[in-house]
């Protein structure tokens, strides 16, 4: 499958601190490296801003840590800052300070951006689906609201930004479209919409649909028939988000996700990996994927690593990543970018979720964001197989 699409060509790309010593380097010929940034670490801020929270603060300035990610991933993702409650907080009010701040910071070091997320149902400013009266809005209103915020989005950050996840999360585990704000009162619709106004909006950039629990074979099934019908009557989609919030020991995901890899390809375009980390720590309730809603109380029992990971753990996840390694070089042709969500091990949302307040290690950086051995472990996985 020819992944090759039209990017802009920035002419700070020379200021990137890639080498070969690095992930995005070393893996060059066969997909973009990312990884998902907070406001923190590209300028100090507070911990919260009019109201809404913010997760991986563990200290407000992380700018120290930019050097790292400049010379690791050559791809960047906002965690937070673009989403609507933040971006568009009020109806008619937009606040692209952050979001602003991040774009300024990436491009200054030769990196391109990805823009997360236009449609969303969480992380949704409530005005969206309401009138002056809390009342439900109708289907027009809506139509023109979903229009104007992805319209003035894509217009201010048009030549900066080159590509977006359009609607992110619209489908359940087992297939079933969500039955969001977006879909109550717009039907399935919602979905192509948000992908025509995207066009619309900016004809230029590359456009995805992303989710989670993508491993699932009847969720993956479901996504790419939806889109099939879709896409044959001329709607633009040129890539498949799977998220991949992963868990040690379990499920097959090496299998499973090459299955899906395969899946997507039928639709004659790529997947890409949206928002890898991996979970080490217990998972008694049986939570998968990155339904945020879901919590549960913290017992000593469910954060048995607080004071660090054993050696032996750390060598089930170095095992682990290397054999997902060589499942998707032996697929690099259907793969289109490798994104990792959140930097280090301090900042990883997983120490909040679906527990909050547990010791995680789910990152390729430890707490002091220094790279851990499995970076090396996975650059000298590709050299041996270049020779």
């Amino acid at each position: 499958m020819k992944k090759t699409l039209t990017l802009f060509a920035f002419a700070a790309l020379g200021l990137a601190t890639a080498n070969a010593q690095s992930l995005q380097q070393s893996y060059r010929d066969y997909w973009r490296t990312g990884i998902s940034v907070n406001q923190w670490e590209v300028k100090a801020e507070k911990a919260q801003k009019d109201g809404v929270s913010y997760s991986g603060a563990h200290k407000l300035d992380q700018t120290s840590d930019y050097a790292l990610i400049a010379q690791h991933f050559g791809w960047v993702v906002p965690e937070n800052c673009m989403k609507s409650e933040v971006i568009h907080p009020q109806e008619g009010v937009y606040d692209f300070t952050l979001a602003d701040q991040l774009v300024e910071k990436a491009r200054a070091n030769g990196q391109h951006i990805v823009g997360h997320c236009l449609i969303w149902h969480e992380q949704c400013s409530p005005w969206f689906f309401v009138d002056e009266n809390g009342k439900q809005v109708s289907a027009e209103v809506l139509k023109e609201r979903m229009r104007d915020h992805i319209f003035t989005i894509l217009g201010h950050f048009r030549g900066k930004i080159e590509a977006w996840d359009v609607v992110n999360e619209a489908f359940n585990d087992d297939g079933s479209l969500r039955r969001s704000k977006f879909y109550e009162i717009l039907g399935e619709d919602f979905i192509p919409l948000a992908f025509q106004y995207a066009r619309e909006a900016d004809p230029t950039i590359e456009l995805y649909y992303n989710d989670y629990s993508m491993y699932k074979p009847e969720k993956v099934k479901a996504v790419v028939n939806f889109f099939r019908p879709l896409m044959a009557k001329g709607l633009r989609v040129d890539a498949i988000g799977m998220q991949g919030h992963l868990i040690l020991d379990d499920a097959d995901y090496v299998n499973l996700y090459e299955k899906s890899i395969k899946e997507i390809a039928t639709l004659g375009i790529p997947a890409q990996f949206t928002e890898l980390d991996l979970s080490v720590l217990p998972n008694p309730y049986k939570m998968s994927g990155a339904n945020i809603t879901n919590n549960f109380e913290y017992s000593e029992a469910s954060d048995p690593y607080k004071n660090g990971l054993p050696a032996n753990v750390q060598k089930k996840v170095d095992q682990f990543w290397i054999d997902f390694y060589k499942m998707l070089m032996r697929n690099h042709e259907n793969v289109l970018r490798l994104t990792f969500w959140c930097f280090n091990d301090a900042n990883s949302w997983r120490n909040d979720w679906p527990i909050k307040g547990r010791t995680e290690y789910a990152t390729l950086f430890d707490r002091n964001s220094k790279p851990k051995p499995t970076i090396q472990k996975l650059i000298d996985l590709v050299k041996k197989g270049k020779k």
